[in-house]
């Protein structure tokens, strides 16, 4: 859980703020409020009640503290936007209207940093005075071309650097010199020189952080990764032996945390206009509306899911009804198959566990297969302020690894939980020492699979062959070991000093689904305008997506050898639908014969009964004339109403259903859904009127079931059925 914070953004709003500079597309203040918009977005994306904001505007044309003080002076110009408070989208929508650069120059920042830090401890103090436990941090963005009593800074250095309440300052400024990032404006006034070595100064006696925004800016676009306080999953003892009834055991007091997390992007969510606004307004609001009266979406509301329950209906074949969950039974998956346990046996079969971590074996380092762990890892670390236990943890994963050896444990999270096995491996670094835990597989969780040998073929007589069409040359395997060689990136980077060095190292990847989402979503929120493009990606996330060019371009001849040894040519693409197809576009042969001139199959296709569905797509395949495709359909329906009348009892009705199917798909790949809709609903009222050798009711309730009524629009564009025709046919 992440802890308290209260953020106070000082934005100076002087006129001289609303001029563009240096040869910027954008002025000054739009330069700096892409720093101070990413910021609050972000902290407004996480949805945290605990992380209060608050906007205090410098050089404003009004003067307005928000009741916090009276104006007096010292305190003209300084606008209080809000109080510290949770943002939401309305906050920023009010914010875009209001920050904007003034018509004057007069305001004074320091005064507008006293207000700031009063605001501060308005929000951050309980009811007797005492600072409640916040990260307090103020962050100043400001040109320093305004003027400054600078004879208070030291009496608000000390108030800043309060034992009990300290706030971090951040300060950044619009082009100043800062000779570590390597900025240095040219040309520059006296009076912003002087200002930005008293704001230096001040930011060094805070122990803040002072910096140009120019290299603010450009951190926008790294990735910032998440920080969480972990949260133990287990604290309990580490066992070898039974304590409990024996004395010559081994329990160390230990806690179990979070090594590794996996980041996920932000979900959708979805929401439907509210249907109970009327003409005075919003009525009863709900847990489940968006926001407050204030939100800009007030008039949305959040989709409420119920979740039904349906089993087919004895009664009617195809037909489900609807269950209460109470009537169910509880499935279990092993494996693919869903096994019913009822509540009687799982009484039984139930394990009564208790919280442990037990140690059952050990391995070799090198017997270990590395493709057995099913989990994400956990440290586990000796319990906070035992000394006790973090001696013997210590000498416990000392001595693992000096052996070489892994530790196997059974591991009960919680009380009636089910045991896991899980691996413990011992990590020494200078300063940290502890074990590393994954989580192993059962028997039933593994899959084995034999393939085939990738070098040699084994005929039935049990021969080897080593020289075949499917295996690979001398030749080959030599081009594709130098090309992977020649694809090498482990030295492929540069260090600082130029030296060879990792390209692609770990700490220098992020993952591009989850950081891409988050910006455009910080993007949108202050860009509403849907007619605005996305912004492209930062460079950073796509870097790595693609190989350097210039490796690309040093093994280009690797490539082509690479290419000739393997034989590599084009294969012409599939035809993925035939409708409206022509009879020359269709591919042809790679040897270019004519297959149906050489076959003398230019007399008009035909269907035979005792091979009715290959001969039916063979016959198709075979002509793009309408005509004859309407004669095969006429045939392909007699066969099936045949099936249907020759049938005992239910004996063919399965033949006669496939054949209806490719009918159908057939059918709706060529466009011509209107040949089987007249077909589906005379068979329909020959079925239910007995004209097909009797009562033959059993299979219209297939049909039904199985869904193979009218073709409607949806399931093409050519059809004049629409759904809820489809739908009706069913019913009718």
């Amino acid at each position: 859980m992440a802890g308290k914070e209260a953020t106070v953004y000082i934005l100076d709003l002087g006129a001289s703020m609303g001029r563009k500079r240096h040869g910027r597309e954008h002025t000054d203040l739009e330069w700096a409020l892409d720093y101070v918009w990413d910021k609050i977005t972000t902290t407004v994306a996480t949805g945290r009640k605990t992380a209060l904001m608050s906007v205090i505007g410098s050089r404003t044309d009004a003067s307005d503290l928000n009741g916090l003080m009276d104006v007096d002076e010292g305190y003209e110009n300084i606008t209080v936007f809000s109080e510290l408070k949770q943002y939401l989208l309305s906050d920023i929508r009010y914010l875009q209207d209001k920050l904007k650069p003034s018509k004057t120059n007069e305001g004074d920042l320091v005064s507008a940093l006293a207000v700031a830090i009063q605001l501060m401890d308005k929000a951050t103090q309980n009811k007797a005075g005492k600072p409640l436990k916040y990260d307090r941090r103020i962050i100043i963005v400001t040109d320093g071309r305004g003027e400054m009593d600078d004879s208070d800074l030291d009496d608000i250095a000390m108030k800043i650097k309060d034992v009990e309440a300290p706030i971090e300052i951040v300060l950044l400024g619009v082009d100043f010199d800062d000779p570590d990032y390597g900025y240095k404006e040219e040309g520059k006034d006296a009076g912003k020189a002087n200002n930005e070595e008293v704001l230096k100064a001040f930011a060094e006696n805070c122990d803040g952080n002072f910096g140009t925004l120019a290299e603010a800016i450009e951190q926008l676009n790294i990735p910032r990764l998440k920080q969480i306080r972990p949260m133990p999953s287990f604290r309990g003892l580490l066992t070898l032996g039974d304590p409990e009834h024996y004395d010559a055991t081994l329990s160390i007091d230990v806690e179990r945390y979070p090594c590794i997390m996996l980041a996920k992007p932000p979900t959708a969510s979805s929401f439907v206009v509210r249907t109970d606004l009327g003409a005075e307004g919003p009525s009863d609001r709900s847990m489940n509306d968006i926001g407050g009266e204030d939100h800009p979406m007030s008039d949305l509301a959040a989709v409420r899911h119920q979740r039904g329950y349906q089993i087919d209906d004895p009664d009617e074949p195809g037909n489900k009804k609807n269950v209460e969950m109470e009537e169910l039974e509880k499935g279990y998956e092993y494996g693919r198959t869903a096994v019913h346990i009822s509540e009687s046996d799982m009484n039984v079969v139930k394990l009564e566990t208790k919280p442990a971590l037990e140690l059952i074996g050990f391995i070799r380092e090198e017997e270990f297969d590395r493709f057995l762990p099913m989990s994400r890892t956990n440290y586990i670390v000796p319990q906070k302020g035992n000394q006790q236990a973090q001696l013997a943890l210590s000498s416990f994963t000392h001595a693992l690894h000096e052996g070489g050896l892994y530790a196997v444990a059974r591991l009960v999270t919680k009380e009636w939980k089910p045991p896991v096995v899980i691996l413990l491996s011992p990590r020494i670094e200078p300063d940290f020492e502890c074990l590393i835990d994954v989580e192993l597989p059962f028997e039933e969780d593994m899959r084995r699979y034999k393939f085939p040998p990738l070098d040699r073929k084994l005929t039935v007589s049990g021969k080897v062959i080593t020289e075949h069409k499917d295996l690979p040359t001398s030749s080959l395997t030599s081009a594709m070991d130098a090309y992977v060689d020649a694809m090498d990136l482990s030295t492929f980077g540069e260090d600082e000093d130029g030296n060879p060095d990792e390209y692609a190292k770990p700490e220098d990847t992020y993952a591009p689904l989850v950081h891409r989402i988050n910006h455009i979503v910080r993007w949108r929120a202050t860009h509403p305008d849907p007619t605005l493009p996305i912004p492209d990606p930062p460079s950073i996330l796509s870097k790595y997506s693609t190989p350097p060019a210039s490796l690309i371009s040093r093994i280009s001849n690797t490539l082509s050898t690479l290419t000739r040894a393997a034989d590599v040519k084009k294969v012409p693409l599939k035809v993925k639908g035939r409708g409206k197809r022509r009879r020359a576009e269709r591919e042809k042969p790679l040897s270019g014969l004519d297959v149906d001139a050489l076959l003398n199959t230019s007399s008009a296709p035909t269907i035979d009964p005792s091979n009715l569905i290959p001969s039916f797509k063979q016959a198709l395949d075979a002509t793009d004339d309408i005509a004859a495709i309407k004669s095969l359909t006429s045939s392909m329906a007699t066969q099936i109403r045949n099936l249907v009348r020759n049938s005992v009892g239910d004996t063919s009705y399965n033949r006669a259903l496939e054949a209806l199917r490719v009918l159908r798909e057939e059918l709706t790949e060529l466009e011509e859904p209107e040949l089987y809709n007249d077909f589906v609903r005379e068979f329909k009222s020959e079925l239910l009127g007995e004209d097909l050798g009797g009562d033959r009711r059993e299979m219209w309730w297939r049909v039904r079931g199985n869904r193979y009524g009218l073709i409607d629009r949806k399931r093409s564009l050519v059809s004049e059925v629409s759904e809820e025709e489809a739908e009706a046919f069913y019913r009718g």
